[in-house]
């Protein structure tokens, strides 16, 4: 454990497990303590030796994919500083996993991010095993979920030194490293109160650097992070967030499952990011709750809004 250099913010390094974990023992063993564990020495298949840019491309050729294209090297969704754009796969890669090129959208050093979706994003969930067929003999993917569970599998294929925004998901995950390095830093569900979220989303692009000035709650977090080698599995429990950053041209596989019943999730949510809809009922409760308090005067509506804040956290806060 360490403080960030930069605050009081306490850091962990994430817990390591070295073996083969299977699924009886990730249920006994990780599932329960729902935090972040990095996994390593699973068989993950032909895929270590064989996914180098060059024989992706050959794989991909002509298929169509959209891209995420940026001129900074850190990833805003809130201000959207990239632009959707569509290449061919085999010209994605060609540009994602150079330093610079001579076809580019905006300047010869842009970076590349793909996230992959379904053939049709408003009906269709991400599975890359459908997408990119010609690449699924090449993996052994972990399964810590009952099959009946399985809700995505996204190829996630990024330039070096690009970052993502810190956001969370409602489902248990697992990001699997197989080319390049990446480095994720997240954060407990508990401290979303810290972290100046905008829908799923923290309004924080710098993590490493805060404007402690602009968001001083930041100050107090509790950080975690690691760094994952190619062959690294991370388990990323529901809720908490995380930020990820590729150190180098990096190519993964991020699976997503329902560890809570079916009736908690949304069935019209493709991306698997919608609020579980006992607590999207919940906000739009509680918009209409700040409405009605808005009819009060304003030291009136500052004390009943107080009221109700405390009895949220006494009734539904962990303790």
């Amino acid at each position: 454990m360490a403080c960030h250099p930069n605050s009081q913010m306490v850091v962990h390094q994430v817990e390591k497990i070295n073996g083969d974990i299977n699924h009886q023992k990730f249920i006994q063993d990780i599932y329960p303590q729902r935090k972040p564990f990095l996994i390593s020495g699973h068989d993950l298949g032909p895929c270590m030796h064989k996914w180098n840019a060059d024989y992706l491309a050959d794989v991909g050729g002509q298929q169509m994919v959209k891209l995420h294209v940026a001129t900074q090297d850190k990833m805003n969704f809130i201000t959207k500083n990239f632009s959707y754009k569509t290449l061919p796969f085999k010209e994605f890669i060609r540009r994602a996993s150079a330093t610079e090129n001579q076809h580019y959208f905006f300047q010869p050093k842009e970076k590349y991010y793909l996230r992959s979706l379904g053939n049709d994003p408003r009906k269709e969930i991400a599975n890359f095993m459908e997408q990119f067929p010609a690449l699924v003999d090449d993996i052994n993917l972990p399964q810590y979920y009952e099959s009946s569970a399985f809700f995505s599998s996204v190829l996630r294929i990024s330039s070096g030194n690009l970052q993502i925004w810190t956001h969370y998901d409602v489902m248990d995950n697992t990001l699997i490293q197989i080319t390049g390095r990446k480095r994720v830093v997240l954060f407990s569900p508990q401290d979303a109160s810290n972290l100046y979220l905008q829908g799923d989303k923290s309004a924080i692009v710098d993590i490493d650097n805060p404007d402690l000035q602009k968001y001083p709650k930041f100050a107090s977090v509790t950080r975690y992070e690691c760094v994952l080698e190619p062959g690294d599995i991370l388990f990323i429990p529901a809720m908490w967030f995380h930020n990820c950053g590729a150190l180098d041209f990096s190519i993964g596989i991020n699976v997503f499952w329902r560890h809570l019943d079916c009736s908690y999730y949304d069935s019209r949510d493709t991306y698997g990011n919608k609020d579980l809809l006992p607590a999207a009922r919940a906000n739009q409760i509680l918009d209409r709750a700040i409405k009605a308090l808005g009819e009060l005067p304003d030291d009136y509506k500052d004390f009943y809004a107080r009221r109700l804040v405390s009895k949220i956290e006494n009734l539904c806060y962990l303790k």
